[in-house]
């Protein structure tokens, strides 16, 4: 197969260095003759149902400075949508369809769980119905959640992230002789990565985070409330860091509301705000509940350059992958080192991360079950080492423009 065309989206949230995945596949198949034209799917797989698509060479190729600025702008470049195949065979007609009217021969889809699913079966009906075209997944998610990969694109900017925020909030907080708790949710569902990340904000000067809670152990109410006690005795300030989807003994969220997403996902909120009504009442002290919510996913200004660089070369690996004829897999990383940081870069069958979950091995959650390990430290370490160095403009980064996608009138420009 030569010279066909080649179609990229992005699916499910965002994170910092989605977009680099999406320029290193660029980049790529710009300088590979079996690649044509390179277009994009705005919003996914339901903007290519619905004709939406855009060329991606008019826009970047002539302006490699743009490319660059486009790894280290947050978000989602194409834009996203949250899709999900039915069994419908028509469906499936429809985007091979749009797929033939592009002279598309290789497909990427960059995304999460959901996002490899959508990989997994368009790549087995494209095989079941001899269509040659080449499908690949490009893997992403803050939440470092995806099995086949030592960790997930997306995850090293938000560990940075969050880290800072514990770090900036104890100098905020540590200042006055009150008694205080101060209660992070970091996102996380079933697997706590991101507020076990929060341990890197301890150093020799810090030992904040001083608690960490994890949904991968069964979360104890009067547990928590002696915890925070025995913290209290030793430190004025104490903050406590939680993952959103603590589970209490019974198995069941201590924060869900009585409704689930369309992908059957329970619907989570106010862990910290819980958290601290538990504290006002069982302790009285001051007590406030912070979280950050969406600002961890997209913080463009504290992006890993670990990440980023990760994230790019995945995108390369996966058009690399493609054009040698794989399909139904999907690009991955396999640690070699802690120290030296090393990794190898591979693909791995698409199957083994669709719909299935990675959370914390047990062993790097301590006895007490509110800390983690030195090991879980060392695996975090690597991942947020290295500064973006992001072009500003008027005081603020430049990022490349995504108005386009808000605006469906809006002529596109940067």
């Amino acid at each position: 197969m030569s010279n066909r065309n080649m179609i990229i989206g992005q699916s499910g949230g965002p994170t910092a260095v989605i977009n680099a995945s999406l320029a290193g596949a660029i980049e790529c198949a710009f300088s590979l003759k079996e690649i044509g034209t390179v277009y994009g799917m705005v919003n996914g797989i339901q903007g290519l149902l619905e004709d939406n698509v855009i060329d991606l060479n008019e826009r970047f190729e002539n302006n490699l400075s743009r490319l660059n600025r486009l790894s280290m702008t947050p978000a989602m470049y194409l834009g996203s949508c949250r899709y999900k195949l039915s069994d419908d065979e028509s469906e499936y007609e429809k985007i091979f369809y749009a797929l033939r009217k592009y002279d598309i021969g290789y497909f990427f889809y960059i995304g999460g769980n959901d996002s490899m699913d959508t990989v997994d079966k368009l790549s087995r009906y494209a095989i079941e119905n001899n269509i040659d075209i080449k499908i690949v997944g490009i893997p992403k998610t803050i939440d470092n959640d995806l099995m086949g990969i030592d960790h997930s694109p997306g995850f090293g900017s938000a560990a940075k992230y969050i880290a800072l925020a514990v770090r900036n909030v104890a100098y905020d907080t540590s200042i006055y002789s009150i008694k205080s708790v101060h209660i992070i949710e970091a996102m996380g569902r079933n697997a706590g990565w991101i507020a076990a990340s929060s341990v890197l904000a301890r150093d020799s000067k810090n030992v904040a985070p001083h608690l960490i809670y994890l949904p991968e152990v069964p979360f104890s109410v009067d547990r928590f409330i002696s915890d925070v006690k025995e913290k209290l005795s030793e430190y004025n300030s104490v903050i406590v860091v939680v993952s959103e989807g603590l589970k209490d003994e019974n198995g069941e969220y201590i924060s869900a509301r009585n409704s689930v997403d369309k992908f059957g996902h329970v619907m989570l909120s106010g862990t910290g705000n819980y958290l601290k009504n538990i504290v006002e009442a069982h302790i009285g002290c001051k007590v406030r509940a912070l979280e950050p919510g969406i600002l961890q996913r997209s913080a463009g200004h504290t992006i890993s350059f670990t990440d980023m660089t990760e994230a790019q070369n995945l995108g390369r690996v996966a058009v690399h992958a493609a054009v040698d004829g794989k399909t139904g897999v999907f690009a991955t990383l396999r640690r070699i080192s802690d120290n030296p940081y090393s990794v190898e870069y591979d693909t791995e069958k698409v199957s083994v991360v669709a719909n299935a979950e990675k959370t914390i091995p047990l062993e790097w959650i301590t006895a007490n079950k509110n800390d983690v390990t030195q090991e879980m430290v060392e695996y975090l370490k690597p991942l947020v080492r290295g500064a973006v160095q992001v072009p500003y403009r008027d005081g603020l980064p430049d990022y490349v423009g995504i108005a386009y996608l808000d605006m469906k009138k809006q002529k596109y420009t940067d």
